[in-house]
């Protein structure tokens, strides 16, 4: 088995965020939507591993992450787009439960992903909400590398 790669973590990261949005819409299980998308998408260059690890985790701990979430906002977290949603939960789960991925990295890919599929200003959002997070989360390695 291959080493994954950062491009191939980026692609899960991407098809994380597109999961989250279509269970948000047609109600479908993770477990159903990670189906779904191995079926019908090109999975060559993809960490299909931390794809299915991060959609389940996500899907499983999702209470947790709105908890961690919200008082980061100045909105109510159902008020979210679902693209916004979608990309705070990515970043979220990593900063909170991916302690090999450093914050840095979790924070711009999510901005990133915001970018990428979100309105035009959501990922300034995303990344106040995700470097807020990382501030409690990751209190000593965030003040490591700020310092």
């Amino acid at each position: 088995m291959k080493k994954p790669t950062p491009a191939s973590r980026s692609k899960a990261r991407r098809f994380v965020l597109q999961a989250l949005y279509q269970m948000r819409m047609s109600g479908m299980s993770a477990v159903d939507v990670f189906a779904q998308f191995s079926a019908n998408h090109d999975m060559k260059r993809v960490d299909t591993k931390y794809l299915r690890e991060m959609l389940i985790g996500i899907d499983a701990n999702r209470e947790g992450l709105f908890e961690l979430i919200a008082p980061k906002l100045e909105r109510k977290v159902e008020e979210l787009d679902p693209i916004e949603m979608a990309a705070l939960l990515v970043g979220a789960y990593e900063l909170q439960y991916k302690i090999d991925i450093p914050y840095r990295v979790a924070i711009n890919e999510g901005v990133e992903l915001a970018k990428q599929f979100g309105a035009s200003e959501s990922h300034k959002l995303v990344n106040s909400v995700l470097d807020a997070l990382a501030k409690d989360v990751r209190e000593i390695e965030y003040q490591a590398r700020s310092g």
